[in-house]
């Protein structure tokens, strides 16, 4: 009993996700920040030019709040699994995950369509539009099925008490 309370408390593969959930949220955060500063059009701009008159970027950061918040959620539900992984809590973390994931394909999709409209690349605007909206459903769609497993599970969990 005792070894399979450390167990869960120190389960090396829950660490290496949190783990891997903060290193892609380090590398989304610095492609966010360095990107514009590197890009064609900013390559002589000031970094007040960069960052507070376009707002494109503006658009692009608030799109990825909920993308950031949705790595949040994913770090605190590994840590539900260490300690009690079929719980209302991890359920809320789920359906919370499943959320932000749409609402920023919302974002993509919506700023990929204006990069359409308004850009001169088309090509680009249309794959990187495509590759966060296929990823991102992924996400999404896991994060429901997950979902829906742990409802189940609490629910059971629940008959299971009651039962006794």
């Amino acid at each position: 009993m005792y070894s399979d309370r450390v167990w869960h408390r120190s389960c090396p593969s829950t660490a290496f996700l949190r783990a891997v959930t903060v290193l892609v949220g380090l590398v989304v955060l610095a492609v966010l920040v360095l990107e514009p500063q590197v890009e064609g059009r900013n390559v002589d701009a000031t970094l007040v030019e960069i960052y507070l008159h376009d707002p494109f970027l503006l658009f692009v950061y608030t799109g990825s709040i909920p993308f950031f918040l949705a790595l949040f959620e994913a770090f605190k539900l590994l840590g539900y699994v260490e300690t009690s992984a079929f719980s209302a809590r991890s359920v809320r973390s789920a359906r919370l995950i499943r959320d932000c994931a749409r609402v920023t394909i919302g974002f993509v999709v919506v700023g990929a369509t204006f990069l359409l409209i308004t850009g001169e690349d088309r090509p680009v605007a249309l794959f990187l539009g495509l590759v966060p909206t296929v990823a991102l459903l992924t996400v999404a769609s896991s994060a429901a099925v997950f979902e829906r497993l742990l409802e189940r599970a609490v629910d059971l969990q629940s008959d299971n008490d009651l039962t006794v």
